[in-house]
């Protein structure tokens, strides 16, 4: 793999960050938590957990990246050689997250193709259990959804096409057409949102705040699940992007561009998302939380009902709104394919090409799995058990590493060399003492929440991914790296 390798100016990177930061879960996932969790008094341990762990962690990343040059697997071998193992589990949970999270852009492209004609008809709900999704039905598993995989392979061809090439000439330039493009087609989407009549309905009930909600333990939670999932902090993918970066470049600064813009990208999606449900709510007399949903119901089922009541704009709004999500999809799938591609190049001297393909051709065998019958039962399954169980602890584990081991006081001169705002004693501080705890805490609810009645078949599938990731991972450790 080319060590060289990087952005050719901070814009590029900015813009990936911003691709990477802004996915389908700041569409389809926020308003949702922020609704569920006091609405309007969410803010508050919503912005207390931007700026105690998510700002605090991602200038982390941003140094490491910056200062180190290498792999992630490579870096937590230079700290202790034990550690590597640590950096394979993670980047192999990444990658198994790129690999579903393919096949959701995949239903949504299956969507896109539909939306000009409103293909699914007067019951979005079937058609996204016959077409596209599946249901939880086991004995369907044995049966493909021919629509999702023919889609989710054709993104993996063109994903192929674009991550074979440098980062700044594939991902880079990429994201400097998307992510201008996506906030084009969203703001037009969701200011006329705000035209619709009813849209007050929905920014009201988004926005009533329930104060007594500030006491309660799983709203914290919440916000604190909600910024590690919409930063992507602690997953390697900060860390990797910010390896390619230039020198003198002003690494807090551009931390803070990077979370300010991705909080007001969420934020206003959220009032857009509620004034849509508002106008749906009054034109069908239907109460609004009978229509408010979180992710595949909300975008898939939901939306498609209100598109069908919106007469022509509807055949307008539709293909823009899956066409941004298929941009917000796709930019953020290249950030979690990308630390497994850069750990095993660099311990195996693969070129990129080499790299992807192998990667590649992996996830499209990944992909038949995922286009079952019960497509969307499984992905529910993995994601939650990937991200709640696994991908969490590490990132817990990572803090006290870095913080304990390491010594985070070591990348405090390479952070405040050209940044306009400085870190210190409070940086320290928190990743030292306040994250580790707050991190282990959420894993904990997390795993209680996880295991709170699961089945036969999903302890089968924890075991399958615990076994494969942590094999896996010691091979790569014990395997010997290529002599350069």
């Amino acid at each position: 793999m080319n060590n060289t390798s990087q952005w050719n100016s901070t814009l590029t990177f900015i813009l990936a960050m911003i691709g990477l930061t802004i996915g389908i879960g700041n569409i389809w996932r926020f308003s949702y938590v922020l609704y569920s969790n006091g609405g309007g008094s969410f803010f508050i341990p919503y912005t207390i957990a931007i700026l105690v762990m998510g700002v605090p962690f991602l200038i982390l990343e941003y140094g490491l990246g910056f200062s180190f040059k290498k792999s992630f697997s490579n870096l937590m071998h230079s700290i202790r050689p034990g550690f590597e193992i640590i950096a394979w589990m993670l980047v192999l949970l990444v990658f198994i997250v790129v690999i579903y999270y393919m096949v959701i852009i995949g239903w949504d492209l299956a969507y896109l193709l539909n939306s000009f004609t409103f293909g699914w008809g007067n019951d979005p709900a079937s058609f996204f259990t016959s077409y596209v999704g599946g249901s939880s039905d086991l004995s369907s598993s044995t049966t493909i959804i021919l629509p999702t995989l023919i889609c989710t392979l054709i993104l993996w061809a063109v994903f192929w096409a674009i991550s074979i090439k440098d980062v700044d000439k594939g991902i880079g330039k990429l994201s400097t057409i998307l992510i201008p493009l996506l906030f084009t087609i969203m703001i037009f989407i969701f200011i006329y949102a705000f035209t619709l009549p009813g849209f007050h309905i929905g920014v009201s009930t988004l926005l009533t705040p329930n104060w007594s909600m500030l006491l309660d333990i799983h709203v914290w939670l919440a916000a604190f699940g909600q910024t590690i999932f919409s930063l992507s902090i602690g997953q390697a993918m900060v860390y990797t992007y910010a390896s390619y970066l230039p020198k003198n470049t002003k690494l807090v600064d551009e931390v803070l561009i990077v979370v300010i813009i991705n909080s007001l990208y969420e934020i206003f999606i959220a009032f857009g998302v509620f004034s849509i449900l508002g106008y749906m709510s009054l034109h069908s007399s239907i109460p609004m939380n009978e229509l408010i949903s979180e992710g595949t119901g909300l975008i898939f089922i939901v939306f498609p009902q209100i598109f069908n009541t919106m007469g022509g704009m509807g055949h307008v709004i539709a293909p823009l709104l899956f066409i941004s999500i298929l941009f917000a999809g796709f930019t953020s799938a290249f950030a979690l394919f990308e630390p497994l591609l850069s750990s095993l190049c660099n311990k195996f001297g693969w070129s990129r090409k080499k790299g992807v393909t192998i990667l590649t051709i992996v996830a499209c065998i990944g992909t038949v799995i995922f286009s079952t019958g019960c497509s969307s039962y499984l992905v529910g399954v993995v994601d939650g058990f990937v991200n709640n169980f696994g991908i969490l602890i590490l990132i817990g584990v990572q803090a006290i590493i870095f913080g304990w081991l390491y010594g985070v006081e070591k990348v405090i001169p390479v952070l405040n060399e050209f940044s306009t705002f400085k870190v210190g004693k409070t940086w320290v501080f928190t990743l030292k003492y306040l994250l580790p705890i707050l991190l282990i805490i959420v894993w904990i609810f997390g795993v209680v929440d996880l295991f709170h009645n699961e089945s036969a078949f999903e302890i089968i599938i924890y075991a399958i991914i615990t076994i494969i990731v942590v094999g896996l991972s010691v091979a790569f450790t014990k395997l010997s790296p290529k002599k350069s």
